[in-house]
């Protein structure tokens, strides 16, 4: 991988990024303005927390990609990314474009996956 790649790599995972720390900042503001709401109707009060949780859940899956995204920023400094975490062998070009945030090659990736399923964790 030479500079330019890292370059658009790193540009587009700290576009990412932001856009994402944005939204984290208005669900902050959204999720503690409806948490004082105080539906009379059960039903309503189920609705409610029912798009509360789904948006909790929602948020959760945000904060681990950022949290992704902030390691791979992380690799690039440091000069390791594009590099896979399992047999350090170099990433394909294409699933890093398709997958900015992986740190796995495919087969690495799918041997792990495999493994989950049988383990069941």
């Amino acid at each position: 991988m030479n500079m330019k790649d890292f370059d658009h790599f790193q540009k587009m995972l700290q576009d990412e990024l932001d856009v994402l720390l944005a939204k984290a900042g208005i669900a902050v503001v959204e999720l503690i303005g409806s948490v004082y709401t105080n539906e009379a109707d059960p039903l309503d009060r189920a609705t409610e927390e029912e798009a509360r949780n789904n948006q909790l859940r929602f948020r959760g899956r945000e904060s681990r990609l950022i949290t992704k995204i902030k390691k791979r920023l992380q690799a690039i400094d440091e000069g390791t990314y594009g590099i896979c975490e399992g047999c350090e062998e170099p990433i394909a070009m294409a699933r890093l474009k398709a997958r900015p945030v992986t740190s796995y090659c495919i087969d690495c990736k799918t041997k792990q996956e495999t493994l989950e399923r049988v383990t069941g964790s």
